[in-house]
């Protein structure tokens, strides 16, 4: 296939264990250039985090339809997480059943090879170029904060007992602190977005080659899978994006640095903000 495209698979699932699904997932495909994909889990230890969870994603797509589509896609889907923020906020403080839900949030926007992905909580954003796979996004959890100041490795982390417990969610307070991530892709990527009751059954070592070469609809549902056979005590979710065909030049860059950029680009090439 010689033309760009872009391949989407979302599933969320219960789990092995849980008797609901407190996880939430959609995406939005705008062009055959443009897409946004989002992952949430609410926070179990509040009310209403099925409710939280699900309003993040919806006010998410719906707020970036919205948007001017001559504003940049990045730019669009930054305020669309604050937005869904305030609206989540403004819920739980007027229904008294709802008081202190909250979730995470992890949302992608890919626009003509170009990511920006928006970011907060402890669910995952993962770059899968070929064997190689990179976090791009960091855990805002007691444990993912030691393991960056170097108190804790990440082997340690994944059975700490503050591995689940948030620094920053969507929806606490007014205004949220959102990481924001940039970065260049190239033919051939694929973005996973997933909850922790996907990452802390599988290894980040695993995810390529349960994700193999399959079309995004079949990775979603191969990794959600894998995970329900070790059985998972939490919620579960997957979301793959996928970059079939060569991506478009950018505005500004000459066919021979866009090749160059292509032929040496590695995970984490990109920035982020």
């Amino acid at each position: 296939m010689n033309d760009y495209e872009l391949e989407i698979g979302v599933l969320s699932d219960r789990g092995t264990e849980r008797p609901h699904n407190e996880d939430f997932c959609g995406s939005f495909m705008e062009s055959n250039d443009c897409a946004v994909v989002a992952v949430a889990d609410g926070v179990s230890s509040a009310e209403g985090g099925e409710v939280a969870s699900q309003m993040a994603v919806e006010i998410t797509l719906r707020t970036f339809r919205e948007e001017p589509r001559s504003a940049p896609a990045g730019q669009r889907l930054y305020r669309a997480v604050q937005q869904a923020n305030i609206e989540v906020h403004d819920r739980a403080m007027v229904v008294p059943e709802l008081r202190g839900m909250a979730t995470t949030l992890t949302a992608v926007a890919v626009d003509r090879g170009l990511l920006t992905a928006v970011h907060v909580g402890d669910s995952r954003l993962y770059l899968v170029r070929g064997p190689a796979i990179e976090q791009l996004t960091k855990d805002h959890t007691v444990a993912g904060e030691k393991v960056r100041y170097g108190l804790l490795s990440k082997e340690r982390a994944r059975d700490h007992a503050e591995r689940s417990v948030l620094t920053r969610s969507l929806g606490r307070e007014l205004i949220v602190s959102r990481d924001r991530i940039t970065q260049r892709l190239v033919r051939g990527d694929a973005l996973l977005l997933c909850s922790d009751g996907l990452y802390n059954v599988l290894a980040d070592g695993e995810l390529p080659g349960i994700m193999g070469a399959q079309n995004a609809v079949a990775a979603s549902r191969a990794l959600v899978e894998a995970a329900n056979r070790r059985g998972t005590g939490d919620n579960l979710t997957a979301a793959v994006l996928r970059l079939v065909g060569p991506t478009p030049i950018p505005p500004g860059e000459s066919r021979l640095a866009a090749r160059l950029r292509r032929l040496f680009a590695k995970p984490g090439s990109g920035g982020s903000q």
